[in-house]
């Protein structure tokens, strides 16, 4: 029977461990979200699940076992040999070697995996700690070390569904997702994300074998241009593709607040996304990624489970919600100052805006079957 309420998968692991100082990982992010909705009295008993970690096998259904065995070494050693580094690009390209350099993401995959599973007779599932969609068969990528997406995506394929989406909302395009996807026309990949930005992937005419399309967005995208993406692009190949599953990434950097992209959302554009999409799907799961901003973080993400749950966004947040904020630690510049809705609310000023005509085009091509030059 489908679960009568969504599910939320965490971990303590996200709370210890972090990718090291200075690095943009090195802020809590599951924690701060799984903490606010806490405080909030938004989880009931039976709704949280602790994630598992991803066995090998479970693994290897998708990485390379000597990648895998790559990660291990690292772990056991906290090293990484020059070989290892050339070859997996491990402790390179802002790939650190940290302590749980195989837990973590072995853990996200397995939440992923978790998530996958228990929606297969219907049903929502949050779960932030995934969304590593950079990760490569037999590399690291993007501070992504396995690819927990395509991972949840392959056991649905093994489980027999036949039509499935995959939506992207994160600033940097879905590169490891739409690759490992490529021309497979069970998986619809669609991805918004800021022009130009790393990995410098996913232009509207790559459409990766029919099976993507990419909506590639100018700097300031704003809530009202969001809502026009979705309403005249996302929405309309969604229904047209009729999923048996849907997986969203929701990967938080296309806030204004965030420091890796010059995107300008609120995380209204994140919740009315959530909103207009579950209608649509008989199996969701919703995923985290993105995000160096742990204030814009924790908030979008918590107001995505109230979203899933139809829980009310408080006007000011409780005390004890409000302390959960108050005590994050935040090394960039913006962390020093805070401004006091960063505290004291969870949703922030909607950042309507006006509609640009690239935006409107952008829409349109999606729809096309073909480009023309």
């Amino acid at each position: 029977m489908p679960a009568t309420r969504p599910a939320y998968i965490g971990s303590e692991i996200y709370r210890r461990s972090t990718y090291g100082p200075g690095h943009p990982l090195a802020i809590p992010r599951v924690s701060t979200c799984t903490d606010l909705i806490r405080t909030l009295g938004w989880l009931a008993d039976g709704q949280y699940l602790d994630a598992p970690m991803a066995s090998d096998a479970e693994i290897t259904r998708f990485h390379d076992p000597a990648y895998l065995a790559a990660l291990k070494r690292a772990e056991a050693r906290q090293a990484v040999t020059a070989e290892d580094r050339e070859r997996f690009r491990i402790g390179a390209d802002g790939n650190p070697v940290y302590p749980e350099i195989h837990r973590r993401p072995a853990t996200s995959a397995g939440g992923v995996l978790l998530a996958a599973r228990m929606v297969l007779a219907g049903g929502v599932v949050h779960c932030p700690g995934g969304g590593t969609h950079h990760g490569r068969r037999d590399r690291a990528s993007g501070f992504c070390y396995l690819n927990d997406p395509v991972l949840g995506l392959l056991a649905w394929l093994d489980a027999g569904l036949t039509r499935l989406v995959y939506l992207d909302l994160d600033a940097h395009h879905g590169d490891g997702v739409q690759d490992a996807c490529a021309g497979d026309a069970r998986v619809l990949t669609i991805s918004i994300h800021e022009a130009g930005r790393w990995p410098q992937t996913g232009t509207a005419a790559d459409r990766a074998g029919g099976s993507a399309r990419n909506l590639p967005v100018p700097r300031g995208l704003n809530d009202t241009e969001h809502r026009h993406l979705m309403d005249h692009a996302v929405l309309p190949l969604i229904a047209a593709r009729r999923p048996e599953a849907i997986m969203v990434q929701a990967g938080a950097d296309s806030l204004e607040e965030d420091p890796l992209a010059r995107l300008s959302l609120s995380n209204n554009a994140y919740w009315q996304a959530i909103a207009a999409v579950r209608p649509l799907a008989p199996r969701l799961v919703v995923l985290g990624g993105g995000g160096y901003n742990p204030y814009a973080v924790g908030r979008c993400w918590a107001g995505i489970w109230a979203t899933l749950n139809g829980h009310p966004i408080p006007d000011r947040l409780p005390a004890a919600a409000e302390a959960v904020l108050r005590g994050l630690v935040y090394h960039r510049a913006a962390g020093r100052n805070p401004p006091e809705h960063w505290f004291t609310t969870l949703r922030d000023a909607p950042r309507e805006g006006a509609l640009r005509p690239e935006i409107e085009r952008l829409a349109a091509l999606a729809l096309k079957e073909t480009l023309t030059a």
